[in-house]
């Protein structure tokens, strides 16, 4: 009997922009090191005893970034990743992905469940605690990992634990009194979001409590169909299955719910605060990334993605600067940047959504200038990579080589471009771009025509899987 990691990587993390966007969420960030949160969850799995290779289930939009970031460790050779077609929560993800593990043959293994966006500081102790989730969960129970707490927070659920190692109820976010009352008892713990089952006595709980998530989901494994290290969820079984997390649909319902208390340095950086929490912070309690200034700064969170940023005499402060935004606010103000984000999105603004660097399957680009009828780019193509074959009814294309070798499809022509040479595509001409070459390929895009968007593009072939637009 093995242990099967399932870690969760949707999500956007809207609490941390300008940093994190739809297109680059948290879980894909290096907030607290030179690795993302991803890739440090999945460093952790790895150290666990008869541990099988982990399933990363993500949304559509992030398959290709989970799959390098997972693959720039080579902990694993074949992990593989669960595609959603479209964002249910917790409760069908899980349940889909423990139909797929049951779908194997392998109803009996272990189930952890993880969050991708999970900080853990203590990994001896999360192995501790790992270890005796399993034995509870080789019992049938449903387990759940508890954190101790150490302050009255408002942002997590609690878990009140019963006799050994059952669990007594689980409570909504409560205000400050009420988290200071469970604070003083000292029998309740945050409710961390991780959790240890077999797949058959997850399934069989989930048939008595959410029938029909059930249903649903097994519809959509069941009409779901492989591409390479892929597997995709059907997409019509699995937008119809009700949205909704696995603590309300299961977790407050079962008589089988058990939990682990477990004291391994926990965060799930939920907000720029939490950040500021758990950094390494200067004499003065700040905590400093990029390139930063401080004059009479205290107890602040400054961060600089891409230019010089200088502060003085602030207290308690966030400022965070990215290419395309900045942000700042109070640190007790950390919650409200959601609110922000929203307004991005009623506005129907791009800053919610991207940044100005946007990753794909061969590389990516980032938008230098943009114009109403001109648009400049910095293109970075893979080893080895090469873009879709594609065409543009809207915008004629310049390319130039700024270092590498460019292989090119120009219609009928096929050349080989080096530093400092240069192509122009028509509109309306199939072309495509490769890197032949062992080094990243870079070059500089300039965009001209009458509609600059990335729909624009017609494509046809991809061997990365994605639909023609």
């Amino acid at each position: 009997m093995a242990i099967q990691p399932i870690i969760l990587a949707g999500g956007t993390g809207s609490r941390l922009w300008p940093l994190s966007r739809e297109l680059y969420p948290k879980q894909v960030l290096s907030l607290t090191g030179e690795l993302s949160l991803l890739q440090t969850t999945v460093q952790r799995v790895a150290a666990l005893e008869d541990v099988a290779a982990p399933l990363i289930v993500v949304g559509e939009e992030h398959r290709f970034l989970a799959q390098r970031q997972v693959a720039e460790l080579g902990l694993f050779r074949d992990f593989g990743i669960l595609l959603e077609p479209c964002g249910r929560n917790t409760a069908p993800a899980i349940t889909g992905a423990a139909l797929y593990v049951n779908g194997q043959g392998r109803g009996g293994d272990v189930l952890l469940v993880l969050p991708a966006d999970h900080l853990i500081v203590n990994t001896g102790e999360f192995l501790l605690a790992v270890r005796e989730a399993v034995l509870l969960a080789q019992q049938g129970m449903i387990v759940t990992f508890g954190i101790v707490p150490d302050r009255p927070e408002t942002g997590y659920g609690y878990i009140a634990r019963g006799q050994g190692a059952k669990v007594e109820r689980f409570v909504e976010k409560p205000d400050r009194a009420t988290a200071e009352g469970y604070l003083a008892t000292g029998t309740y713990l945050w409710n961390s979001g991780m959790f240890a089952f077999t797949a058959d006595a997850l399934l069989a709980e989930m048939q008595v409590h959410a029938p029909e998530v059930v249903a649903c989901m097994t519809e959509a494994v069941g009409a779901g169909r492989p591409d390479g290290r892929f597997f995709r969820f059907g997409s019509e079984a699995m937008a119809a299955c009700p949205s909704d997390s696995i603590d309300y649909r299961l977790m407050e319902k079962t008589d089988k719910a058990a939990v682990v208390e477990a004291d391994f340095g926990w965060s799930d950086i939920g907000s720029w605060r939490a950040l500021w929490e758990v950094s390494e912070k200067d004499p003065q309690g700040n905590a400093v990334s990029g390139d930063v200034l401080l004059e009479d700064v205290r107890n602040s969170l400054v961060r600089s993605e891409h230019t010089l940023v200088a502060a003085i005499g602030l207290r308690d402060a966030i400022v965070v600067e990215t290419a395309d935004a900045v942000l700042v606010a109070p640190l007790d103000r950390s919650q409200d940047v959601k609110k922000i984000v929203d307004k991005l999105k009623r506005d129907k603004r791009g800053e919610y959504h991207v940044h100005r660097t946007v990753f794909r399957p061969w590389g990516s680009y980032t938008t230098l200038e943009m114009q109403e009828r001109f648009q400049i780019k910095r293109i970075t193509v893979n080893p080895g990579a090469r873009l879709s074959l594609q065409m543009h009814h809207h915008r004629h294309e310049h390319w130039v080589v700024v270092s590498g070798t460019a292989k090119v499809q120009n219609g009928e022509q096929s050349i080989l471009l080096k530093e400092d040479e240069a192509t122009y595509i028509p509109s309306c001409t199939v072309h495509r771009l490769e890197n032949p070459g062992v080094i990243p390929l870079e070059l500089i895009e300039v965009q001209i025509g009458s509609y600059l968007g990335e729909d624009d593009i017609v494509r046809f072939d991809d061997e990365y899987g994605r639909v023609p637009e």
